[in-house]
């Protein structure tokens, strides 16, 4: 079998038949899908199994006490049939392409990893093209599991963190480390919805702190590997940029002491910030954003990218 598709489940009722809908219709012609109910209570556990009863030849339905999307993944990595792994979110959904595209991509060239852009959706219907390399960098695409396929005998033992926010990440981050060959599919082929409920846009700011975490379990990967160049990318990135810059924008009381915490973290890796090679590649706008997040002045970040989007 060439692919298995997992996607996790829970409380996404109104969503799913879009995301099941995109996956039946693949070109592909060998995969499975893998949905995986994580204690959903809104019924998308029973639609789950009447998708199973309906297409027994294609889709396998899991349904385990609630424990996360990281969890819920690595339920289906465990029962996985295909060469290769994916992983589409239950409220997005892809193009009837996408797989045969990635698929075909990673058989010609023998990659580990395909990535492709995405196209975010948003509420009122507008949408908008999102490049998966923002940066001219091999592990610029980390960001998330869902717009890749991985080769399954790379992905060996990886498993998604359980409990922790920034899971998806940590995945992506290991095995685009792993990958001897990474190809790249420049079609936004992964569709994926702005503007509903999610785990990483509410205002628990505390939660944020995970990222930590994961940062300190890239570490013990990657600096006995030789990558402390590549683990500094990933802080002035996901910590110092991504995460104080999502929370300087939330209305939380304690984001501020957050914020601290995350700071310190990225002084005590990063003691002088002008001497990290990664900052210095950046482009110039990310750059003065960095800066002003390192000196404790992200609310005048926040206001330089609010003015930056009026004038766009």
């Amino acid at each position: 079998m060439k692919l298995s598709i997992i996607v996790p489940v829970y409380n996404v009722k109104d969503y799913l038949d879009d995301c099941v809908g995109s996956l039946l219709g693949q070109t592909l012609d060998d995969y499975e899908i893998i949905l995986v109910d994580d204690g959903a209570t809104d019924g998308s556990g029973d639609k789950v199994s009447e998708y199973a009863e309906k297409y027994p030849q294609l889709i396998k339905a899991l349904h385990i006490d609630n424990g996360g999307q990281g969890r819920a993944r690595n339920f289906g990595i465990d029962i996985a049939e295909g060469e290769f792994l994916a992983f589409v979110d239950s409220d997005d959904w892809v193009r009837p392409d996408m797989f045969e595209k990635l698929c075909s991509r990673a058989q010609e060239t023998g990659a580990d990893v395909v990535v492709c852009d995405l196209m975010a959706h948003y509420s009122d219907g507008r949408e908008e093209y999102i490049d998966a390399c923002v940066q001219k960098h091999r592990l610029a695409a980390a960001g998330s599991s869902s717009n890749k396929i991985f080769r399954r005998s790379t992905v060996k033992d990886v498993r998604f963190p359980q409990g922790l926010w920034y899971e998806d990440f940590y995945f992506s981050a290991m095995l685009l480390m792993m990958s001897k060959h990474t190809e790249f599919v420049n079609e936004p082929l992964y569709i994926y919805r702005i503007g509903q409920p999610s785990t990483m846009h509410n205002n628990n700011a505390a939660k944020n702190l995970d990222i930590l975490k994961i940062m300190d379990m890239l570490e013990s990967y990657m600096i006995p590997n030789g990558l402390k160049e590549e683990f500094e990318f990933f802080l002035i990135n996901h910590v110092l940029l991504d995460s104080v810059s999502r929370l300087a924008s939330q209305e939380a009381a304690d984001k501020k002491a957050v914020i601290a915490q995350l700071r310190a973290y990225v002084k005590n890796k990063i003691p002088v910030l002008s001497a990290c090679r990664s900052y210095r590649e950046e482009s110039r706008n990310r750059r003065i954003i960095m800066r002003l997040n390192y000196s404790g002045l992200e609310d005048l970040g926040q206001f330089i990218l609010k003015v930056k989007k009026l004038i766009k």
